[in-house]
């Protein structure tokens, strides 16, 4: 019944993209995606990478990254320390999730310590241990996976002190564990995703539209700050502030930092200008992170000039290839080299910098090249393709333009999920430039 609940949710959220559920809606389908996870995906985790115990340990208001994707609906924080034990039996096929705190975790994980039988709490986690005496423990720190290193220095100190020595060696990092938990998304977390980026598509069409930008008035600021104020007002939040930034015939190229943080602020946008945007919210405990453009037409234009048209298909073939290149068990590395290769071999001149996109917006997983690092990333770039996992297809391609006198990047960057079926775009992508103003075809402008 339950599920069924979640599913009617979900399809009224489907029918309105912009109406938002309400804090009690949302804490159902919060917890219900929890419940699937916990019972459904964590197992398989488990079995996968080794483990047959994963302790998470936290503290109010310092949270490991990962715990904190586990958190209750109704929980904000941890509370005091927080303990989690996760017990993976695979011959009877069950998963115990058993919380070292004085109160239970949730409808999801119950209390297993009580405090009046034994005041200390680590000695109830040693008793836990001791119980079921695991064969590989998995502890959360990790030397190249941020998200993955959550287990702090005195926590882990105090655990090893009370650790019986016996267990010692059975003591691993679960980074493999982790980035699975944190990278791996549901069937129903799925159905999620298509409308927080059907939002996203929406708020950055309103963005790039009349309805917010005047030429000649209205700043690359004031649109930068209209789409928080947009986003606060549907009741969501940003996990970054968006950058807008402008491409014209009468400047020159910047670098890979110009549309992030050397731009000039307050620029007005003037007809003619190529405007692009960085923007992503977070809704339902996941992460869009959107690049698209738009063109500012002058008067008696009603379509942008075909040299700018032309440049998006540039873009367009990078994410063709790009994709088209993704294949389970391969490297980000792999991909990288191979995109990077045939792009340059079909004359393009591409930059691909593309990373895992989920419960965080730069999320754990696969990374596919860095703006910086077009050679390949060291490490999280030789971590494999998964299935089920979706990334943030960030690129660009450089482009001459002849008109302006000058080159021009086109950067996209859409959310793109990777399954058993092959790649899709999660929501679409951009494949024509927006127009400000939308050209009115009954008056011929």
């Amino acid at each position: 019944m339950k599920q069924i609940i979640i599913l009617l949710l979900i399809a009224n959220f489907q029918l309105q993209a912009q109406r938002i559920l309400s804090e009690r809606q949302r804490a159902e389908v919060v917890d219900s995606i929890l419940e699937d996870r916990f019972n459904n995906l964590l197992p398989k985790l488990m079995d996968d990478t080794g483990f047959d115990m994963w302790i998470l340990i936290s503290r109010e208001y310092n949270e490991d990254p990962v715990l904190k994707t586990m958190l209750p609906a109704t929980w904000l924080n941890a509370r005091r320390r927080t303990i989690l034990v996760f017990y993976r039996n695979k011959e009877k096929n069950t998963i115990e999730k058993l919380a070292v705190a004085r109160y239970n975790f949730g409808k999801n994980i119950v209390s297993a310590w009580n405090k009046e039988k034994e005041p200390n709490q680590w000695k109830r986690l040693i008793q836990i241990i001791e119980e079921r005496n695991p064969d590989s423990i998995g502890l959360n720190y990790s030397d190249f996976f941020n998200i993955c290193d959550g287990l702090v220095k005195t926590d882990y100190e105090a655990f090893m002190s009370y650790l019986p020595k016996q267990y010692e060696s059975k003591v691993k990092s679960a980074e493999q564990l982790a980035i699975g938990w944190i990278e791996t998304r549901t069937d129903t977390e799925m159905v999620i995703y298509n409308q927080l980026v059907d939002i996203t598509h929406d708020i950055i069409a309103e963005a790039f539209s009349e309805n917010v930008i005047t030429a000649g008035i209205t700043t690359t600021t004031d649109v930068e700050w209209w789409m928080r104020d947009k986003v606060t007002a549907l009741g969501l939040e940003t996990w970054f502030h968006p950058t807008v930034d402008v491409q014209r015939t009468a400047e020159e190229l910047g670098n890979h930092l110009y549309a992030f943080s050397n731009r000039p602020e307050d620029m007005v946008i003037l007809p003619g200008d190529l405007l692009h945007c960085d923007f992503g919210i977070t809704y339902l405990r996941l992460n869009t992170d959107c690049q698209e453009l738009a063109y500012v037409l002058k008067p008696n234009e009603t379509k942008p000039p075909k040299y700018l048209v032309d440049a998006l298909k540039d873009g367009n073939r990078v994410q063709d290839i790009f994709t088209n290149n993704f294949e389970t068990g391969k490297t980000g590395n792999q991909v990288l080299k191979q995109s990077l290769e045939q792009g340059k071999s079909e004359t393009l001149r591409p930059a691909i910098y593309t990373h895992p996109l989920g419960t965080y917006g730069h999320s754990s997983g696969t990374t596919l090249g860095m703006w910086d690092s077009q050679g390949g990333v060291p490490v999280t770039g030789d971590y494999p393709l998964h299935e089920n996992t979706v990334y943030a297809i960030e690129l660009n391609t450089t482009v001459t333009i002849p008109a302006w006198k000058r080159d021009i990047r086109i950067m996209l960057e859409e959310a793109g999920f990777w399954g058993k079926d092959g790649f899709r775009y999660v929501n679409g992508r951009q494949t024509k430039l927006l127009t400000i103003p939308r050209v009115k075809e009954h008056q011929g402008n």
